[in-house]
């Protein structure tokens, strides 16, 4: 089987395995189908050997993991679209939670996250992400470990304790601009975003894993607490998805995708988005095709996705639309333009009429071209179409293959422990005088760095060869990010 079967309108409406990579979009208004729709492409993705990685907003996919129940409904439904060997079955479910209550947690390090991510998610203006650049600088520069927010915090205090020498050498450091810093990661904390920075670090091998049979794993972020902190949920999978294509080799054409994205709530990532943003996600989603990586948008309205964008996504389901206002008529005249036209529909017309569990679809066919827009019914999952009990997460959650690597956090020594160390051999101020007073006169030199005389002569060995390693890891990523998602800032500094 080299196809999903979408649904049946006319025609049977498939999308090919070969085209998975190529994009596509979900949309329709709220309570129009477009979960059972995301559920359909996830099973059917899974059942290739193709794993996906989906958010779970409300809760209610959750239910993928469990065997659906058959009724005179769904049975009819079967039978007029004509599925062939339809049984009622459970896909292989890893849960994620960044917060690691309702699935495991999904850590990176700071080092990792790197500065350009950090300032968009604390909002900084320009000049206090330029401290924040020097305080990154100087951490690679001093081969200490960036693991957890305690660590930078650490290192901003160290900053404005030494902000004169350091803004000799980096350029001004401004002690307000640091303790802005520190109030917006206080504020990150608040709404839970320490529990993100830390080890062990997601591994991205094991969001690409297959179960015994060769099925893809389905996993699922739990975002029903996330999506309430949009900015941070926003930079997550924008976070996730710059370390896919900075990882993954390229692979050029495939018979099927090595994985599937699918970023629900889209129109969070481009709500008040900057035009320069706009382009560097459009070139993210085009490149990251050739890394065998399908991404797939969800949203209410086509007109959330910006133009270019929605250039790129060649496989379209289309949920109703209820033009009850302008804006309303506006999404319906842009989403029937969006696709190709049929001559037996009045697309616009159409969408308004669509009942629940139909959408207008069109998908690529051989030779990547988009086919004529089809009213079909769409296919129900074989999985249960409702959210699962505590009870059963937790079950799932204790047969997860990965459980034993991510639930226990690690804290090894780093950037704290080293410059808390540091900080106890420095002098007092008394000791310095008298330092001063009976050192002999000298020609005058630039006073070695107690930091670095403390570093080389304890941890430094051992901290800077991975700190360099993970420098050159993230100078790579921070190219990417400046180059691809450098526009994140653009627009959005105070």
């Amino acid at each position: 089987m080299n196809d999903i079967l979408i649904g049946k309108g006319d025609v049977p409406v498939q999308l090919l395995a070969k085209y998975g990579n190529r994009h596509g979009l979900v949309a329709g208004a709220t309570g129009t189908g477009k979960s059972v729709s995301l559920m359909v492409l996830a099973e059917g993705f899974s059942r290739l050997g193709v794993p996906v990685f989906m958010a779970d907003v409300k809760g209610d996919i959750s239910g993928l993991a469990m065997a659906g129940t058959s009724n005179e409904k769904i049975t009819s439904r079967v039978q007029q679209i004509g599925i062939e060997g339809y049984v009622n079955e459970a896909n292989p479910t890893v849960f994620w939670d960044l917060y690691g209550k309702k699935g495991h947690p999904i850590r990176t390090t700071v080092s990792e996250f790197g500065p350009t991510l950090f300032n968009r998610v604390l909002e900084l203006n320009e000049t206090q992400s330029g401290v924040l650049d020097i305080a990154f600088k100087l951490a690679d520069d001093e081969g200490l470990l960036l693991l957890d927010l305690q660590d930078l915090r650490a290192l901003l205090n160290y900053v404005t304790e030494h902000k004169t020498e350091i803004s000799k050498k980096y350029g001004l450091v401004s002690p307000a601009s640091v303790a802005a810093i520190q109030r917006a990661l206080l504020r990150l904390e608040q709404e839970g975003g320490e529990e993100f920075f830390g080890e062990p670090a997601l591994d991205l091998n094991d969001l690409m894993r297959q179960d015994m049979s060769g099925r893809g794993i389905i996993n699922l972020l739990s975002a029903d607490q996330l999506i309430m902190k949009p900015r941070l949920y926003s930079t997550f999978l924008l976070w996730l998805l710059s370390e896919l294509f900075e990882n993954l080799p390229e692979m050029g054409d495939l018979d099927k995708p090595k994985l599937v994205f699918i970023f629900d709530e889209a129109h969070l990532l481009f709500a008040d988005c900057p035009p320069a943003l706009q382009q560097r996600v459009e070139q993210v989603v085009r490149l990251i095709r050739s890394k065998g990586v399908g991404v797939y948008f969800c949203s209410q309205n086509p007109d959330d996705i910006p133009d270019v964008i929605l250039g790129q996504l060649g496989n379209r389901i289309q949920h109703a639309l209820r033009a009850y206002t302008p804006r309303d008529q506006k999404a319906v005249k842009t989403a029937a333009e969006t696709f190709v036209q049929n001559p037996k529909l009045d697309v616009a017309k159409v969408i308004s009429e669509l009942a629940v569990g139909e959408a207008l679809v069109s998908l690529l066919l051989d030779k990547g071209i988009p086919a004529p827009v089809e009213r079909a019914y769409i296919c129900p999952p074989r999985c249960r179409m409702g959210a699962i009990t505590e009870e059963e997460r937790a079950v799932i959650r204790k047969r997860s293959p990965v459980g034993g690597k991510y639930d226990s956090p690690m804290d090894r020594e780093s950037a704290y422990e080293i410059l808390n160390k540091a900080r106890q051999t420095e002098p007092t101020a008394e000791e310095k005088t008298s330092s001063k007073a009976k050192a002999p006169a000298a020609t005058p030199s630039e006073p070695p760095s107690k930091l670095n005389e403390f570093l080389w002569g304890t941890k430094r060995r051992q901290g800077v060869v991975e700190s360099a390693a993970k420098s050159a890891t993230r100078s790579v990523a921070n190219s990417l990010l400046r180059g691809l998602l450098g526009g994140l800032l653009g627009g959005k500094r105070r």
